[in-house]
């Protein structure tokens, strides 16, 4: 299998399937390259490459007791762009995974990249704060970990109906997928979650954004998204990226690259057609 060593010596796994122009994605907390299978199977079989690796914590990834911070996610990206040698790359980065591509293209430049796509992303700010008063409360956060620590198993279970939203119940996934992604979630790093936690809700972007997305840039955040609301990020982040698109799944939850899986496939191959 597919490994690419860090600078701090971490092991992480990746998948790198098809040829062409390359996608890279980038997956959300607690979950692992495998969330976006179908996005790569359908790319991959329109003749584009398409990449995606565990983060460090996740996955078939090495679990450190460290670097569970945006600088060493941006950085760890670098390691699998500069490996394979990928250049003219569209990154599209979910949840989480979204604020690893900002913080990637702020230290280490876009010289690799020519386009990026945001899927319900954390950023640009999560934290309630006097200068984003309508952010979340720290005690939302603090109650999440506390959840993790207690109860790991009971807490991603109990969290799979707020991500899948009206998924869960319409038929658009099975029983057995909302299944596998607590799976998933489940072999990620205790630490790790909880530091992550940390650092996507208390890292603000708002001063990076701007200066580091002047390339094509599309942001697609689904109205109903209960874990990150759109009003709070999505069209914040669309405010704060010159250029820059916001497509708003109407109805849609977090969980897009699962609940909405064939719409985001076809919006991705428009955006950056091969």
């Amino acid at each position: 299998m597919p490994f690419i060593e860090t600078r701090d010596r971490v092991r992480l796994f990746y998948r790198d399937w098809g040829t062409g122009k390359p996608f890279v994605f980038v997956h959300g907390w607690a979950l692992s390259s495998e969330v976006w299978e179908h996005q790569m199977m359908a790319v991959a079989g329109q003749g584009r490459r398409c990449v995606a690796h565990d983060r460090r914590g996740c996955g078939r990834s090495d679990q450190p007791g460290r670097g569970y911070d945006y600088d060493t996610f941006g950085d760890d990206l670098a390691a699998l762009l500069d490996g394979p040698e990928l250049r003219g790359v569209t990154l599209v980065g979910h949840s989480m995974g979204g604020d690893d591509l900002v913080r990637y293209l702020a230290r280490h430049g876009a010289a690799r990249v020519d386009r990026v796509v945001f899927v319900a992303s954390t950023m640009p700010f999560l934290l309630k704060t006097p200068d984003n008063p309508d952010g979340v409360e720290r005690t939302v956060f603090d109650r999440m970990i506390a959840d993790v620590r207690r109860d790991r198993p009971g807490f991603m279970a109990a969290s799979a109906p707020t991500f899948f939203g009206r998924a869960a119940t319409d038929g658009s996934v099975s029983p057995e997928m909302m299944a596998w992604a607590v799976g998933l979630a489940l072999q990620a790093c205790p630490v790790g979650l909880t530091d992550m936690v940390r650092a996507f809700s208390e890292t603000d972007f708002r001063p990076e954004m701007a200066a580091a997305l002047t390339m094509p840039t599309l942001i697609v955040h689904g109205d109903a998204d209960v874990n990150v609301p759109l009003e709070l990020c999505g069209r914040r982040a669309a405010a704060l990226v010159p250029g820059s698109r916001l497509d708003v799944y109407e109805g849609a939850p977090h969980g897009l690259p699962l609940t909405d899986r064939d719409r985001l496939t076809a919006d991705l191959l428009a955006f950056a057609p091969g």
